[in-house]
């Protein structure tokens, strides 16, 4: 499948992402509908011109009009969405998702989805910390990541339609790797930094805490004001590389308390070194997009 303007999208679950993936679609021309759980977020997204059309509840005949489906929601949700609703899809659709855990989800879909429709998933990583339909923004794809996560199950049409649909968006970087490579990484480079956000935000009780952080504390903190639903549901899903990367973390702190311990001022300087050696390495990298 090539997307063109004649490929039309479907959004199933219209909140931030789907959201955001519809407004950006429709900025490219495309037609995209959506189903979702409530009316008044299709209503809102009809007079918002988000979506040319949709509806609060599975309609076979939107979702047997779509080319390409996009599943944004939480993984337990998308695969008893798939299980029930399945039946509708039109033969040859190519469906995506927007998942923040892969292992837990490409297989179980995989094995039960229709042969005449194939799942190739993808994790845009992007997003914010606000929720629904009214906070959607398609500029949040700018200078972020795609990822798509192919097994031996894809064909190379789809991938590439996967890819490309990363492209459509607006994404910086469109990359692969494997469910299970992803959900390593993703252990590590999104679900440690919100366990470390949320450690960090509860570790200490003191009052008049906003009279008296600064930038560092803030900038540590933003993601700590975090979907409790949907991350529980994340970390639990990719539970065992978790808890390596917290493994990981937990080792190098102690390192560093053991410096701090002894008065190690050149063993602490030059783990600030390679810190930031490795920052900047980061920050050429993000001016290359």
């Amino acid at each position: 499948m090539k997307i063109d303007k004649d490929t039309r999208f479907l959004i199933v679950g219209l909140g931030l992402l789907g959201g955001s993936y519809a407004k950006a679609l429709k900025k490219q021309g495309f037609s995209v509908e959506a189903v979702t759980r409530s009316q008044s977020t299709i209503d809102y997204a009809l007079e918002q011109g988000i979506i040319d059309g949709g509806a609060a509840f599975a309609d076979p005949e939107i979702i047997g009009r779509a080319d390409f489906v996009v599943l944004a929601m939480y993984p337990q949700t998308l695969l008893d969405w798939v299980k029930a609703h399945q039946r509708y899809f039109k033969p040859g659709a190519l469906i995506t998702d927007v998942t923040g855990v892969k292992t837990c989800v490409v297989e179980p879909v995989q094995q039960m989805l229709r042969p005449d429709v194939e799942f190739i998933a993808a994790h845009p990583m992007a997003g914010r910390e606000t929720l629904g339909v009214r906070n959607a923004d398609d500029s949040i794809f700018r200078g972020a990541n795609y990822i798509v996560t192919p097994t031996e199950k894809n064909t190379p049409q789809a991938i590439e339609a996967c890819e490309e649909l990363g492209r459509v968006l607006g994404f910086a970087r469109v990359s692969r790797l494997t469910p299970e490579k992803h959900d390593e990484m993703i252990g590590f480079v999104s679900q440690l930094t919100h366990a470390i956000a949320v450690a960090l935000m509860t570790c200490n009780d003191i009052e008049g805490l906003e009279k008296y952080t600064g930038d560092s504390f803030r900038d540590l903190t933003r993601i700590a004001k975090i979907n409790d639903e949907m991350w529980s549901e994340l970390f639990l899903a990719n539970r065992e590389a978790l808890l390596e990367q917290m493994d990981q973390f937990a080792a190098q702190f102690a390192v560093m308390r053991q410096q701090l311990a002894e008065g190690d001022r050149e063993g602490m300087r030059d783990v600030m070194r390679r810190s930031t050696v490795r920052r900047k390495a980061l920050e050429k990298q993000d001016e290359r997009k």
